[in-house]
C-alpha cells in the first residue's frame, strides 16, 4: 500500500501548509502568494476589523473566526466538506479510533429524559449496576436539567481511572439511585465474525460495522480463525457501515485480491487519476487462502463511502458477488486536515472510481440479486418512555404504529394519530405477549415491542437478504 500513502500524504501536506499560512495571518491586505493579489484575504480582513471596531454587540473573536472558518468549508457546496471545532475534531478522531475512554453505555435523550439504552457488557457501567431505562438526573452532584446530549455525554467522559458519580431514577423500582463509575478504557470493535454450518459444508461469516483504525487487524484476526477452522466461502456483511478510513479498505481487499491489481482510482480536482495497487501488505500478514474463497458481499443503502470501494472493486473485478440493495452512493475522499486553533478541515480532495472507472457518486453501487428487506431491520428501534392513549397525537405513537405494521398487526394508520385501530391493534399485542389486556402503550408496551424486535432481529431466519447470500454462497459452492 506505499503508492496509496504517499498519495494521500502529499495532498495533506500542500492542504495543511496553505491553511496554516492562512489562520496564522501570514496574509496581509494587499498580500500575495507567487506573486497574486490576495482580494479575498483583503475582504475577510477587512469585515474583520469593521466587526471588531463598530459593532454594538460583544465581539468574540473567537466565536467569529470559527465562523468564518466554518462559512468558508460550507460555501463550497459539499456535503462532505467541513470546518470541526477542536472538540467536534476530538470527537470525529474518537469515533474511528479503536477504543475510548468512558464508562460503555448508550444514552438517548427522550422526552427531555437522558436514558441509559444499554451498556455494554462488562464495561464500566455494566459493573457498576447501570441498567436500561435508567434516568439520568444528577451528574456529579450537578443536575442535566437545561443540557443537551452532548453536554451529557461530555460531562460523562474523563480520564481512566477517574470516578464519575450518577444519580438516577430507576422505574422499575421508583426510586433514586447513588451510582459511583470508574472511567476506563473501552474497547471498540468493528469486526465480528462466525461459522455457518450445514452439514460438510462450512461458510465463514463477517461483519464490518465500520473501517476504523483497527479495523484490519481486526479482519486479519477474525480470517485466520475462520480458515483454521476449514471454511469454503465467506460471506462480509457491510449493510449500514457508513465508511472510515480509506487504509483500511485497502488493507481488506488487498487480502482478498492478487497482487498488482487495481482495486480503485483517485482522481484530484485537475482530473488526473491515480490507479491504487494491491501491494503486499507492510502491516499485516493475511491468509492466503482468502484470495481463492468465493465471497458474497452484503449491502444496503445505508452502505456508503469506504464500503463501496470495496463492493465496486468486488463486482468490476468480479471477485464477488453482491446481495441486497444498492449502496448509498458517496464517491469522493475527505482529508482531515489540522488548523493552529485545534480544529480541523474535513475537505474532499479526490473523487474515487471503480475498478471500470465508473464514479458511483449519487448512484451507489448496484446489487447482482436485489432483495428488499423485511421493514423491521430499517427501523431504529429506540428507547420510549412515554404513556399514550386512544385520542393521542405524537411521533412515538406513529413509531409504534410503524412497528406493529410490520408485525401484522391491523393499525391502518402510521401517522401518530391514536385512534380505535390503533387502540385494538395494541391490544392484541399485549395480550399476544402475554403482557396484560390494556389499550394504552406504555413504558411496559414500548419495552416488550422492543425486546420483540430485537428477538426478531436476531434470528437469521428473518434476514431475507442474508438467506439469499447464504443460498447463493452454497450454490458457488457446489459448482466448484
Amino acid at each position: 500500500m506505499r503508492r496509496f500513502r504517499a498519495f494521500l500524504f502529499a495532498i495533506v501536506a500542500v492542504a495543511a501548509v496553505v491553511l496554516f499560512i492562512f489562520i496564522n495571518g501570514t496574509f496581509s491586505k494587499g498580500g500575495s502568494v507567487d506573486g497574486a493579489p490576495n482580494v479575498a484575504v483583503s475582504v475577510i480582513d477587512e469585515a474583520f476589523s469593521i466587526i471588531q471596531e463598530r459593532a454594538v454587540y460583544p465581539v468574540n473573536e473567537k466565536m467569529i473566526t470559527e465562523g468564518a472558518l466554518r462559512g468558508m468549508a460550507d460555501s463550497i457546496g459539499d456535503l462532505y466538506s467541513t470546518y470541526l471545532t477542536a472538540d467536534e475534531a476530538a470527537a470525529h478522531k474518537e469515533s474511528l479510533a479503536g477504543e475510548r475512554i468512558g464508562i460503555g453505555a448508550e444514552i438517548t435523550r427522550t422526552n427531555g429524559k437522558f436514558v441509559i439504552v444499554a451498556p455494554i457488557k462488562s464495561s464500566p457501567a455494566d459493573k457498576a449496576g447501570l441498567r436500561p431505562y435508567d434516568e439520568i438526573v444528577q451528574i456529579d452532584g450537578v443536575r442535566v436539567d437545561g443540557d443537551t446530549l452532548k453536554d451529557v455525554v461530555k460531562r460523562i467522559r474523563g480520564k481512566k481511572g477517574t470516578t464519575v458519580s450518577m444519580t438516577i431514577f430507576r422505574p422499575d423500582l421508583n426510586k433514586h439511585l447513588e451510582l459511583s463509575v470508574i472511567r476506563d478504557v473501552i474497547a471498540v470493535k468493528t469486526v465480528s465474525s462466525e461459522v455457518i454450518q450445514d452439514g460438510e459444508r462450512k461458510v465463514g461469516y463477517i461483519s464490518i460495522t465500520t473501517f476504523g483504525a483497527e479495523t484490519a487487524a481486526e479482519w486479519q484476526r477474525a480470517t485466520d480463525k475462520l480458515v483454521g477452522k476449514g471454511i469454503q466461502g465467506l460471506i462480509i456483511d457491510v449493510r449500514g457501515n457508513p465508511g472510515g478510513y480509506l487504509h483500511s479498505v485497502a488493507e481488506i481487499a488487498g487480502s482478498l485480491l492478487p497482487e498488482k491489481t487495481v482495486f480503485t482510482f483517485m482522481q484530484d480536482a485537475k482530473g488526473i487519476m491515480t490507479p491504487l495497487v494491491v501491494e503486499k501488505s507492510e502491516d499485516y500478514t493475511f491468509n492466503e487462502k482468502l484470495k481463492k474463497l468465493p465471497v458474497v458481499l452484503l449491502q444496503d443503502k445505508g452502505s456508503a463511502s469506504a464500503s463501496e470501494v470495496l463492493s465496486g472493486a468486488l463486482k468490476d473485478l468480479k471477485r464477488g458477488y453482491i446481495t441486497g440493495t444498492t449502496s448509498f452512493g458517496k464517491g469522493t475522499v475527505q482529508e482531515t486536515i489540522d488548523l493552529s486553533n485545534g480544529g480541523e478541515v474535513k475537505l474532499s480532495t479526490a473523487k474515487w472510481l471503480t475498478p471500470k472507472e465508473t464514479w458511483i457518486h449519487g448512484k451507489g453501487v448496484a446489487a447482482d440479486l436485489e432483495v428488499e428487506q423485511n421493514a423491521l431491520f430499517d427501523e431504529h428501534i429506540r428507547i420510549v418512555t412515554g404513556e399514550f392513549k386512544e385520542g393521542d397525537f405524537n411521533e412515538d405513537i406513529a413509531y409504534a404504529q410503524r412497528l406493529l405494521m410490520a408485525l401484522g398487526y391491523n393499525v391502518g394508520r402510521e401517522d401518530g394519530y391514536y385512534d380505535e385501530n390503533t387502540t385494538g391493534a395494541v391490544k392484541n399485542f399485549r395480550t399476544d405477549m402475554k403482557v396484560d389486556t390494556k389499550n394504552s402503550m406504555d413504558r411496559k408496551f414500548f419495552l416488550t415491542m422492543k425486546t420483540k424486535i430485537e428477538e426478531y432481529r436476531n434470528n437469521r431466519e428473518n434476514d431475507e437478504q442474508f438467506q439469499m447470500a447464504l443460498s447463493y454462497m452454497y450454490h458457488e459452492m457446489s459448482s466448484r
